[in-house]
């Protein structure tokens, strides 16, 4: 993996409602620890380049319900659901409380977590997502979902003859154009399930579809930001999913809840969109800094607290 050696990653597996969901991590055993929390259609190798520009740090990504080698984990899905298999995972890791970076529909994830399981989570930062996403009210929730996702929702209906022609479909895709790297591709053939030649895209359309709706703005998402209590970093790609502008998040949909939600610390990339925002160097680096600043944040408010216990 691009960055990490391979000796400092590993994968286990959390028993979870239904079976087991399959955890990755990078860092050492004993380092403080983020938990990262991928996408609507991705999976843990989403995270290794932001592990890299972590050092000593612990760094766990599971496989979402629905995703990657969670993917034959069975619905309901949505946030609530996904929300409570994290916090088995921070159980399993023995953890009482870590900062959660979660990206794209990982940001929506790791919001309800916070509010479904206060004291587990210590403080958030979200990457372009987390906020309902801007779309047409009249759309239906298949036509909404076929929006959001664009090309993506496309894609887990497709089959591919090789590893190297999933690679190929990719290459061109406008977000990676200029940012293609080996950890690219080892997410890529990570991504793959079945046998050639009808090898397929690993995660559920059905799970997808059904977690999309959420990204509308979902009953349990509104309550997690209408009661967030824990500090709070956004950071937002300037680009969308297709390397577009406007980006997914165009500046009004950030000034209207930046009203709403002033204690919300705001900041965006430069020069990445949604994807290379968390897979690409300038990017991964950019997220790295802002869990770096969480975790020193997160140190000195547990050192705080265990003083006024001892007083």
């Amino acid at each position: 993996m691009t960055g990490v050696p391979d000796s400092d990653y590993r994968r286990r597996t959390v028993p979870v409602r239904g079976g087991d969901l399959t955890v990755g991590s990078w860092g050492p055993e004993d380092g403080p620890t983020v938990l990262a929390v991928h996408g609507v259609t991705a999976s843990h190798l989403t995270w290794p380049l932001v592990a890299s520009f972590l050092p000593g740090v612990r760094l766990i990504a599971p496989d979402l319900r629905g995703r990657g080698r969670s993917n034959e984990l069975p619905g309901p899905w949505g946030m609530p659901q996904h929300a409570d298999d994290l916090a088995a995972v921070i159980d399993a890791f023995g953890l009482e409380s870590t900062v959660v970076v979660g990206h794209s529909m990982g940001a929506f994830a790791s919001l309800v977590l916070a509010n479904r399981h206060l004291e587990k989570v210590s403080s958030l930062v979200l990457v372009d997502g987390g906020l309902p996403l801007p779309t047409a009210p009249e759309l239906t929730d298949d036509e909404a979902t076929r929006a959001i996702l664009g090309p993506a929702a496309e894609r887990l209906s497709m089959t591919f003859d090789s590893y190297e022609s999933y690679r190929a479909f990719w290459r061109d895709h406008p977000a990676f154009v200029n940012d293609w790297s080996p950890m690219i591709e080892d997410y890529l053939d990570y991504d793959l399930v079945g046998m050639a030649p009808h090898l397929r895209p690993s995660s559920s359309y059905e799970a997808v579809a059904a977690d999309s709706i959420e990204l509308r703005g979902g009953t349990s998402l509104l309550k997690a930001l209408a009661e967030l209590a824990h500090p709070t970093t956004l950071m937002t790609a300037p680009r969308g999913l297709m390397n577009e502008v406007p980006p997914l998040y165009p500046a009004d949909a950030i000034a209207t809840w930046k009203a709403k939600l002033p204690t919300v610390k705001t900041v965006e990339a430069e020069s990445v969109n949604h994807y290379t925002i968390v897979m690409s160097e300038d990017g991964a680096r950019s997220v790295a800094a802002l869990v770096s600043d969480a975790l020193g944040a997160s140190t000195v408010g547990a050192r705080q607290q265990e003083e006024v216990e001892q007083a």
